[in-house]
């Protein structure tokens, strides 16, 4: 099959099937790079809601740059990745600075921007500005292994130069927006991971990985995430309607976000030892503790417990506040400051 015959079959496949989705209604670049930042690692349906509420409240790049930070991570909250907030933060405030508020019309400048990979580079410059560029992603890996037999590794460096080098042979000229959206929707909704629809298939007669039974086997990925397991006791320290809490601050999961004092353990421990070695609140007796709570991101594993210690005087508890660096927050100011969805669910 020519690359012409692919593309074309793609696009046409593409006009009758794609999903209604806001993002491709414009040419837009900051609505495109928005859509595109939230959907690195966040489903279409997940996604959907956050999108229509950061354009309602930041309508332009210029906007969102003049926002606080908290604001952001406030509204990005649920969304997890939250680098990704920092960097869509950082990089709105270039795209002003730098480039008055309009960006970048070609891939290899978008490139340089912070947050803006490749992949998102290409579908901008693509999408918003008709650069024969393609998109090379999860989606796009699985098919053009299936189809044309690829079995070079794709976490390998030879690999995904490979992939990235067959994209761009077969991105055409005239449609490369159309051609990208495609790639990206047939991998999503019919190329699919498990079970997919090799039967009503457009490439069905020239499959590789269906003439062979490769379907399970391709594309090759050879590495896997080892998943590091956290041990959380979190002190939830309350005096009458008043509980405290602290920003992360630190590089680690959650930077820029609110949560309790909180001890870390190499294992699991009884919630009554780590109270009673703490050498700020062993002289404390806890109100409660919560059952384990297993909270999974994309790497680590937290095995979580609540431990809710109630603090007599108003003195003991400004003096705690002082010697963790903790603030006193209300339950109305703590709805106001970003926290992650672990501390959100269990506040509710």
């Amino acid at each position: 099959m020519t690359g012409k015959t692919f593309s074309s079959k793609l696009i046409e496949w593409y006009l009758q099937n794609k999903r209604e989705l806001p993002w491709r209604e414009t040419t837009d670049a900051y609505k495109i790079w928005l859509s595109e930042i939230i959907l690195q690692q966040t489903r279409v349906a997940q996604g959907l809601p956050y999108y229509q509420r950061f354009v309602a409240t930041y309508s332009t790049v210029k906007k969102l740059a003049a926002a606080p930070l908290q604001n952001v991570l406030r509204l990005w909250q649920g969304l997890g990745y939250y680098s990704r907030a920092r960097n869509l933060h950082a990089c709105a405030k270039t795209i002003v600075d730098d480039f008055d508020g309009k960006f970048p019309n070609s891939y290899e400048e978008l490139k340089k921007l912070k947050g803006i990979g490749p992949y998102t580079a290409a579908a901008i410059a693509s999408i918003a500005f008709k650069e024969p560029v393609a998109v090379v992603d999860g989606n796009v890996y699985r098919l053009l292994a299936r189809v044309f037999g690829i079995e070079k590794d794709i976490t390998s460096t030879e690999g995904k130069k490979y992939f990235f080098e067959k994209a761009n042979e077969l991105v055409p000229k005239q449609n490369p927006d159309l051609f990208n959206q495609a790639m990206m929707e047939f991998g999503a909704l019919h190329c699919l991971p498990q079970n997919p629809k090799c039967e009503d298939c457009i490439f069905a007669k020239a499959c590789a990985a269906k003439h062979h039974h490769l379907q399970g086997v391709l594309p090759i990925k050879s590495k896997k995430t080892k998943i590091r397991k956290r041990y959380f006791y979190y002190f939830v320290l309350r005096h009458k309607k008043k509980i405290l809490m602290k920003q992360r601050t630190h590089k680690d999961i959650w930077q820029g976000l609110y949560d309790f004092y909180l001890v870390e353990s190499e294992r699991n421990q009884k919630p009554e030892t780590i109270l009673a070695n703490d050498k700020f609140l062993r002289k404390h007796m806890s109100v409660s503790v919560s059952q384990q709570i297993i909270h999974v991101l994309s790497h680590q594993q937290l095995k979580t417990r609540f431990i809710e210690i109630e603090i007599a005087t108003s003195g003991e508890f400004l003096k705690l506040a002082s010697v963790l660096d903790l603030d006193c927050y209300t339950m109305n100011e703590m709805d106001k400051i970003p926290k992650p969805i672990l501390i959100e669910r269990y506040l509710n």
